[in-house]
């Protein structure tokens, strides 16, 4: 599935967002090296590529297509978690982090996920003001969670935009399809990465 994003002011104005695949994988490992200090492997990436419960999405700008960004969504029965978002250091603050959010959100309401949380490290100003700006509130913390700097990671979570009272009702009443919880294999999951600059 692709998705045609509506720029963000100043931002990128043909950018696609798409399931990541394979072929992709080389060009998410050298975003992530350059976006964390703790970077996933490419290992991490393709083992979660064959999860039925991740949800991995890239976004593609330019012409010829670049890989400029990706996200990885995990689903766990009625509620997600964005493990990963970063951005190509060349595409900073043009729109992809809120782009890649945006896309991984409808996909979580449309499945029918009722709350979808994350970890951002508290000093991370950029991607607190993405999250704020999609619904995303602070619930919690998690001291000593992020390594190289050792720091406190602040736990956010976004409700379903109804809330969950009015997807309940609906399913009851018939206007919503009921979602069957994925059955999660365990698997090794690397810790929460979120970029340091939207």
């Amino acid at each position: 599935m692709r998705s045609e994003v509506p720029p963000a002011p100043g931002g990128v104005s043909d950018l696609i967002v798409r399931a990541m695949t394979v072929e992709d994988l080389d060009a998410v490992a050298a975003i992530e090296r350059h976006a964390f200090v703790d970077p996933w492997s490419i290992a991490a990436f393709a083992d979660l590529l064959t999860h039925a419960h991740a949800r991995l999405l890239v976004a593609v700008d330019g012409d010829p297509p670049a890989i400029v960004g990706h996200c990885v969504l995990l689903r766990m029965a009625d509620e997600a978690e964005v493990a990963n978002l970063a951005t190509a250091a060349s595409h900073r603050r043009r729109g992809v982090g809120h782009g890649l959010l945006r896309e991984a959100l409808c996909r979580c309401d449309a499945e029918g996920v009722a709350a979808t949380f994350l970890e951002v490290r508290e000093s991370n100003v950029a991607a607190r003001a993405l999250y704020t700006a999609h619904a995303f509130h602070e619930v919690g913390r998690r001291p000593r969670y992020y390594r190289h700097p050792e720091e406190d990671a602040l736990l956010l979570r976004r409700d379903f935009p109804m809330g969950a009272s009015f997807r309940l009702g609906a399913r009851r009443s018939g206007l919503a399809r009921p979602v069957r919880p994925p059955s999660l294999p365990s698997t090794s999951i690397p810790q929460a990465s979120n970029e340091e600059n939207s």
